[in-house]
């Protein structure tokens, strides 16, 4: 007589449960991902917006242009107030940071967010502060977390 080996139905089947068990608690963990995503495209924002400034802020420095009301970045113009950009979403700093398409902008209070959901809920945005006489501008993150950012 041969004796047989491999699994019982018993032992596959618990192996199965406790695989089961281990995908249940370790589904919610990787389920939902898009506010931690959302926060890290707004971080990516406020980097942009802060390049944007200084690089449009340095070549107006560089061409001796203080004056001039715009400089060209990359073939854009850009809108400049106090040598810095303005907040107009034509022709000032969503220009020059290029978050022209993937974004939701709110012209009343100059704030950029992840999309128009969050715009509508006031959540998850950047907020540009325009310069003003010597004072460069600001940037202020308006609820940027990943609770938020869902």
């Amino acid at each position: 007589m041969k004796q047989q080996s491999g699994f019982t139905l018993i032992e596959l089947i618990m192996v199965i449960v406790i695989l089961g068990i281990l995908a249940a608690t370790a589904l919610p963990k990787f389920a939902d991902l898009g506010g931690d995503a959302r926060k890290a495209k707004m971080e990516g924002a406020m980097g942009a917006m802060k390049s944007a400034a200084m690089i449009a802020h340095a070549k107006q420095l560089a061409e001796g242009t203080v004056a001039a009301s715009s400089v060209t970045l990359e073939g854009s113009v850009i809108a400049m107030v106090d040598r810095y950009p303005t907040a107009d979403a034509a022709s000032g700093i969503i220009v020059a940071a290029g978050l022209t398409s993937d974004y939701a902008y709110d012209t009343g209070t100059n704030t950029v967010y992840p999309d128009a959901a969050h715009k509508t809920a006031g959540k998850c945005g950047i907020t540009y502060g325009v310069a003003s006489g010597n004072n460069p501008p600001t940037f202020t993150a308006s609820a940027v977390t990943a609770d938020d950012c869902k």
